[in-house]
């Protein structure tokens, strides 16, 4: 029977059910998809009826009830237009390679919002006598059930749903034979593929059930205010749901570098790449992949490889055999086309590879996403908010002691979403940090987030997720102690609360500039607020202060350590302290072991570059230079993939026993792959554009490669350098691309050599639209 108030015939629920126990394929005709532009006059028999218990006559056309003989006329659905330009436009999602497709195209959209639909029936529809309900199941669910909210049958009504937590479908128009509906997915609705089949029914005994084709992909929406991941802003979400570039900062606090990152959310295979990350690696349930906390949980742990052979394997050596060198990267999208193909770990990631192909999964699926970088980011392996470094006599640090580290960067991403699962919730929505580089297991993953910031910053360590290792990141002390023996006390000789959590940046709303959000960690340093939140958390932590003892006030000489010039690779530098005898009186004896060595980003020191020890005499009221010149041929040879050292003084005034330790860590300059673009940028148009780069080095560059990514650009363009770059010499090449949408777009290039690598550049412009398309 019909119900009187929707429309929905009562064995629906039976008659989904026995579907599924045929294994959900539906009818065995009947299948059939027509693109937007196209759409066939219905037939005179309506598809899909065969084989579904029924006798049909294909002389009439008319569906025969076997019991009873007499003719039945049910509407039958016998295309679909999936209005891709119409839903793409009004859903964001247009630019998706899917539904770009000119054949076999899917329709993408996203959740708590209607989108269109035209059906061509095999009559004109009748609202008193035909009833039609679209049922919707999770693709890759195993089992669907209307109780786990992956089965969902909506009837055709004349008004939407009261509450958005439903799912409706309206009657919009009817003409000739063809109806236009609106559905609208619950904005709480399993974020993913779905199938979907229309069944029709009229009052009586017959009914029929046509089935799409393919999928519709239903993604999380920041448009709508009800959605969990709702963004306030237009510009907001333009920047950090549908900008597929960003950058990324590297370098060190006193060098910092931006490198582009093409994010490529759009591509091909990237958001069904994005599903079976969060589904088959991140081990999440379907129903789990309405929450977007759950969802972006999971997304962290499926990035990395360790424990579950997710998308990327990180490498923190100097060797990168059988991959791809961190550094050569230029964005996610090769990194996932080539994972979707093969389901094993890419080779090689470090941090900002992790957090680049994050944010490609995130925007993928809808979470708004950015890019953090700290400087000076803490790595607390003890959970005991302090990072501690052991210093021999030769101002060495002792890495064999070290389990803590600290990191010259670091980068994470940050997810904005309502965090309904902590009480009170208005407190910590917003930026929540996740972390797919994988440092330390959180529930036996290697995973990290969400951690709310605003917890974060208030110093509430116990709130899931790992906001005790986040906070121990910004704002963990710095502790060197000096080492003698294993029978001498440990000497305190520098506890430094500053030195932890520097410039926290990301990319800028709409520019390409650098946004410093360092206040959304931490209080200001130095503020009665930073300290009383540090000894919050420690007591939170249950985490004790052991001091042995301090190393004695001595005032009279002052230390300056300084790094001298702006150090442009190939060029010397020098390292200097500076020593100044306030006493009018005294004349003090020091001994000054200056040294540079090779370091990971990781903080991790490795080869020694050069390390000088002297004496001097520092007379009453004078002030002395002591000076450590580096050339290019000394570090050269001991240059990692980075380019970054670690300088440090150890400085001792034997009249006093008072030692003064310093350290810095800094990387040379690089120089930029200048963009320029030969023709005008326009849709369906051949785009001209070339990328070039001047030697810095005193030695010829050979054997050197441009890697370049841009619009249009479905796999990497790789172009080698026939000729060794002289010098001070320069190289050019040239490339072209088809850019296919207009507005924004960005080409990133990305030089490498065995004698000068990780070079980048980018540049951002318009495309317009090609006037033949308004044509």
């Amino acid at each position: 029977m019909v119900c009187e108030d929707c429309g929905m015939f009562g064995n629906l629920l039976e008659r989904v059910r026995a579907l599924f126990r045929h294994g959900g394929a539906g009818p065995p005709h009947g299948r059939h998809f027509y693109p937007a532009d196209v759409l066939p006059k219905p037939p005179r028999y309506p598809y899909g009826t065969r084989g579904r218990g029924r006798a049909f006559n294909d002389l009439d056309g008319e569906l025969v009830d076997p019991r009873a003989g007499s003719a039945l006329s049910v509407v039958a659905v016998v295309s679909v237009d999936l209005c891709l330009a119409e839903n793409g436009a009004i859903h964001n999602t247009a630019r998706f390679e899917l539904m770009e497709r000119p054949r076999d195209a899917r329709l993408v959209v996203r959740r708590g919002q209607a989108f269109a639909l035209a059906l061509g029936l095999s009559r004109p529809f009748q609202r008193h006598r035909d009833a039609v309900s679209f049922i919707f199941s999770v693709a890759d669910s195993d089992k669907n059930s209307f109780g786990q909210g992956t089965l969902v049958a909506v009837p055709l009504l004349e008004k939407i749903a009261d509450s958005p937590a439903e799912w409706s479908a309206v009657l919009d128009a009817t003409e000739g034979n063809y109806i236009r509906v609106l559905i609208t997915p619950a904005v709480t609705c399993i974020v993913g593929e779905w199938k979907m089949e229309v069944d029709t029914k009229l009052q009586g005994d017959g009914a029929l059930s046509y089935s799409l084709p393919g999928g519709i992909f239903i993604l999380f929406n920041p448009w709508c205010p009800e959605d969990q991941v709702y963004l306030y802003g237009e510009d907001l979400r333009q920047e950090y749901v549908l900008n597929d570039s960003g950058l990324i900062y590297r370098g060190s606090y006193n060098r910092i570098r931006p490198s582009v990152w093409k994010f490529a959310q759009f591509e091909r295979d990237v958001l069904e790449c994005t599903l079976y990350l969060a589904a088959s690696v991140g081990r999440l349930s379907p129903p789990s992949r309405a929450d977007p906390v759950k969802t972006a949980r999971a997304l962290s742990a499926a990035v990395n490889s360790p424990d579950d052979n997710g998308a990327v394997m990180g490498n923190w050596t100097s060797e990168f055999e059988g991959g791809t060198p961190p550094t050569k990267w230029v964005g996610s999208m090769k990194i996932l086309q080539t994972f979707h193909k093969t389901h094993k770990p890419v080779k090689y990631g470090q941090c900002w590879v992790f957090s680049g192909v994050l944010g490609t999964l995130c925007r993928a699926l809808g979470i708004p996403c950015r890019v953090i970088t700290c400087y000076a980011s803490a790595h607390d392996t003890q959970n005991s908010l302090t990072v501690d470094y052991f210093v021999n006599d030769a101002g060495k640090v002792m890495e064999e002691l070290n389990s803590d580290s600290i990191w010259n960067f670091h980068v994470w991403n940050e997810v904005w979403m309502q965090r309904p699962d902590l009480e009170p919730a208005p407190q910590y929505a917003g930026w929540q940090v996740i972390d797919s580089t994988p440092q330390e297991l959180s529930d036996d993953m290697y995973r990290c987030g969400p951690a709310s910031v605003a917890a974060v910053k208030r110093g509430e360590v116990l709130r899931p997720y790992d906001a005790n290792f986040v906070y121990a990141e910004v704002n963990a002390d710095k502790v060197f102690w000096k080492y003698a023996g294993p029978t001498q006390p440990l000497k305190l000789l520098r506890k430094d609360t500053l030195g932890i959590g520097l410039l926290i940046s990301t990319k800028a709303v709409g520019k390409w500039t650098r946004e410093d959000v360092t206040h959304t960690y931490k209080y200001p340093e130095k503020s009665d607020e930073e300290r009383s939140t540090m000894l919050k958390a420690l007591a939170q932590s249950e985490s004790l202060f052991s001091r042995y003892y301090l190393n004695e006030d001595f005032n009279d000489l002052q230390f300056d350590f300084q790094l001298r010039d702006d150090i442009v690779i190939g060029q010397p530098f020098s390292v200097v302290v500076l020593m100044r005898n306030r006493s009018r009186r005294e004349d003090y004896s020091v001994t000054v072991v200056l040294r540079v060595d090779t370091v990971l980003y990781t903080g991790r020191v490795k080869e020694p570059v050069k390390k000088e020890r002297s004496a001097h005499k520092v007379r009453a009221g004078t002030e002395e230079e002591v000076r450590l010149d580096v050339s290019w041929e000394e570090y050269a040879p001991r240059l990692l993939d980075q380019a970054a050292f670690n300088i440090a003084c150890l400085a001792t005034v034997h009249e006093t026993d008072y030692e003064y330790f310093a350290q810095d860590d800094f990387r040379v300059r690089k120089p930029d792959i200048k963009i320029q673009l030969e023709s005008p940028p326009v849709t369906d148009r051949e785009l001209m554009a070339s990328a070039s780069l001047v030697n810095p080095l005193p030695i010829a560059l050979k054997r050197g490669q441009f890697i370049i990514e841009g619009p249009g650009v479905d796999k990497q363009l790789k172009i080698d350098m026939a000729q060794a770059i002289p010098p001070n010499g320069t190289a050019t090449v040239s490339f072209r691309m088809v850019p296919r949408v207009p507005g924004k777009a960005t080409i990133a290039a990305k030089f490498v050599s065995k004698q000068l690598d990780d070079v980048d550049g980018f540049l951002e412009f318009m495309v317009s639209l090609n006037p033949d398309t308004l044509a």
